[in-house]
């Protein structure tokens, strides 16, 4: 059976997983096989999803599982992300993470829950069913992604979502096909993103990856055709994963992009600076 959650359109056998190493199948369809599966859980800033414009000052559960639909080799949580059900794990239902945000937004003053960490979208269905019941107790649900889920995907959530990250990772197609992904497809997720739910954007600058000026300039001018609000967080690298033996973003590089963003652009943002 084809899988259609992603661009990948993995062809799936029972008892098989997709390139996310999450998506299976039975008789019924596909299926996430890490629903309810939470590796991670942290009561965090919003700030650091990163969502800047949004309820700021506040604290958010944030939960994640494992597997993702790219395979980037400089990925930050790749312990996780770049695993499959080997990882170590706990189950909890989306009311028992409903019940806990609840209880932590009277203790701790929890805005609701994100969807971070790994690839929240790989298991859709356990977002919406999360957030459906985030939204009944009058809470936020937070969606941070890397925007390769189909559109149907998100037709499905986006009614329940009140800010999302998008890690727009780089302006090239060729770079895109190197990490497993689909530039057109995360393009396609902004602008239709854009003008229904809070958004914010990040680029994580690699050295010779995306560190070029022409392409960071082509980035900046078509998100500001969209809407020259959107923030941008241009985020500093370091070196992790297999991309070990690269040095961390120059801090000029970063006040050039930032300063090339801000001609165009409202709301900047530098990370890890």
């Amino acid at each position: 059976m084809k899988c259609n959650v992603c661009s990948h359109s993995c062809n799936l056998s029972e008892g098989k997983v997709g390139l996310c190493r999450v998506r299976t199948v039975n008789d019924d369809g596909t299926f996430p096989s890490n629903y309810g599966r939470v590796t991670s859980m942290a009561l965090d800033p919003i700030e650091k999803k990163p969502i800047y414009m949004y309820k700021p000052g506040s604290m958010i559960l944030s939960i994640g599982s494992y597997g993702c639909n790219m395979s980037c080799p400089f990925c930050q949580n790749n312990s996780i992300s770049q695993v499959g059900e080997e990882c170590g794990y706990r189950i909890m239902t989306p009311e028992m993470i409903a019940s806990y945000a609840k209880e932590l937004s009277i203790e701790d003053g929890n805005i609701g829950v994100a969807f971070t960490y790994n690839e929240p979208l790989i298991g859709y269905e356990f977002v919406r069913d999360t957030a459906m019941l985030i939204c009944e107790m009058g809470l936020s649900n937070v969606l941070v992604s890397n925007g390769q889920a189909s559109l149907d995907v998100l037709e499905e959530i986006i009614p329940y979502i009140h800010a999302m990250n998008i890690d727009l990772k780089a302006f090239s197609e060729d770079a895109y096909k190197r990490m497993g992904g689909d530039l057109t497809l995360t393009k396609d997720w902004i602008r239709s993103a854009a003008s229904r739910t809070h958004l914010e954007l990040t680029t994580l600058i690699v050295p010779g990856f995306n560190d070029d000026y022409d392409m960071m300039r082509e980035e900046i001018n078509w998100i500001a055709s969209i809407d020259r609000s959107i923030p941008l967080h241009i985020t500093r690298f370091f070196p992790t994963y297999r991309y070990t033996d690269v040095s961390p973003t120059s801090i000029s590089l970063m006040h050039e992009f930032e300063q090339m963003a801000r001609e165009h652009l409202d709301n900047v943002f530098l990370g890890n600076v």
